[in-house]
């Protein structure tokens, strides 16, 4: 009997979804736990400092006696502070402690960075794992930080005739070197999104109809981010499109998001009293065909690889579809669109992580000096 794929799973961290990843990371690790895998959970504080959760805790959570607002509220002191170190084999990494570093808490085989967001879902934790050799779910450091940055991602998307909504966007220094903000926006249409370039979790976005302060919504974006994305808003419906796999990834079942207020805040996506999510989505079958090979090509021209969750908005008037973004570290939690519309598709919840674990192996072995013995 083969030993456990020994699994980091990596939570919290700086950004403003910090909350997010607990509640995707506990979904995680209890669909892993078991089944071939030794689980370590390792928390990213709000600071940037890593914490090991003890086996002891870890066990409460994995058994469902504690929620993620136990691991968020108590990530600080339930453990020792840690950072990872690369392993001693070929491949692998290891948790040393910050006050001993000749003590190693665990090997890893494996990581599992499930961080949204800035320094998690941007590049910079890809690139850590990458200098460290050690295999990693998700996609690498260019198709992190390009599906990260809205504006590197339309001009990619873009660049493959992936079709997208009109917008435009400015820095911080622009905006306020400009006396009417009205002059940024000149050719678009309201209602406007605006957006904090790299931010997720519709965190930062306001809805700008006639009458309201583009200014103010300005405002909210750079509060985030010091570079701004304005959207021409599409009357028309939300809908999302998983994708999973490597050169040659799969495209999941469409599913449609139906929210009020016009579109899908952070409140509704996370602490709505219903489930606005309707899967499959009730489209022409040509239409759900469309949608599922502009999410392959979209994945593709971002160099995507393991997973992303493709956003659409689509005009049925007119019968025009636009990518609106994609997420390479979209939620797990149980209100989430990506493992939904994979079930919907015949994939459950655990298959998904076996895939991206396999995945991981897969890109590793691949590259030079990569596959050593685990």
């Amino acid at each position: 009997m083969s030993a456990p794929v020994r699994i980091g799973i990596l939570f919290g961290g700086p950004s403003a979804e910090h909350d997010v990843s607990c509640a995707s990371a506990l979904g995680v690790a209890r669909a892993l736990a078991g089944g071939g895998y030794r689980i370590v959970a390792i928390g990213v504080t709000r600071a940037g400092g890593l914490r090991l959760v003890p086996d002891a805790a870890l066990s409460g959570f994995l058994a469902g006696t504690a929620s993620e607002r136990a691991i968020d509220d108590r990530l600080t002191v339930i453990g020792p502070a840690v950072e990872l170190r690369a392993g001693p084999r070929s491949g692998t990494a290891v948790v040393t402690g910050m006050d001993a570093p000749g003590a190693v808490h665990a090997e890893l085989d494996v990581v599992f960075p499930v961080l949204h967001g800035p320094f998690g879902e941007d590049g910079v934790v890809q690139g850590v794992l990458e200098s460290l050799g050690v295999p990693y779910v998700g996609c690498g450091i260019l198709a992190s930080a390009v599906g990260m940055d809205k504006v590197a991602m339309k001009r990619a998307l873009r660049a493959e005739g992936v079709p997208i909504t009109p917008h435009v966007s400015f820095d911080a220094t622009t905006y306020r070197t400009t006396e009417d903000p009205e002059k940024l926006v000149l050719g678009l249409r309201r209602p406007l999104f605006v957006k904090p370039a790299r931010m997720g979790s519709s965190i930062g976005i306001s809805r700008v109809a006639e009458g309201d302060d583009l200014g103010a919504a300005i405002e909210e974006a750079l509060r985030h981010d010091t570079v701004v994305v304005v959207e021409q808003g599409v009357s028309g419906r939300e809908l999302e499109c998983g994708v999973l796999g490597g050169t040659r990834p799969d495209a999941s079942a469409v599913g449609e998001v139906r929210v009020s207020g016009g579109w899908f805040d952070y409140r509704q996506k996370y602490f709505g009293d219903t489930d606005p999510m309707v899967v499959p989505a009730p489209l022409p079958r040509e239409v759900t065909e469309r949608i599922r090979e502009l999410s392959v090509r979209a994945f593709a021209a971002i160099g995507g690889w393991g997973l992303a969750r493709v956003d659409f908005l689509y005009d049925e008037v007119a019968g025009e579809l636009y990518v609106n973004e994609l997420n390479t570290m979209p939620g797990f939690t149980a209100h989430s669109m990506y493992p939904k519309v994979w079930a919907a598709a015949g994939v459950d919840y655990r298959e998904i992580l076996d895939r991206l674990v396999a995945l991981a192996f897969a890109r590793h072995a691949e590259r030079p000096g990569g596959g050593g013995e685990r």
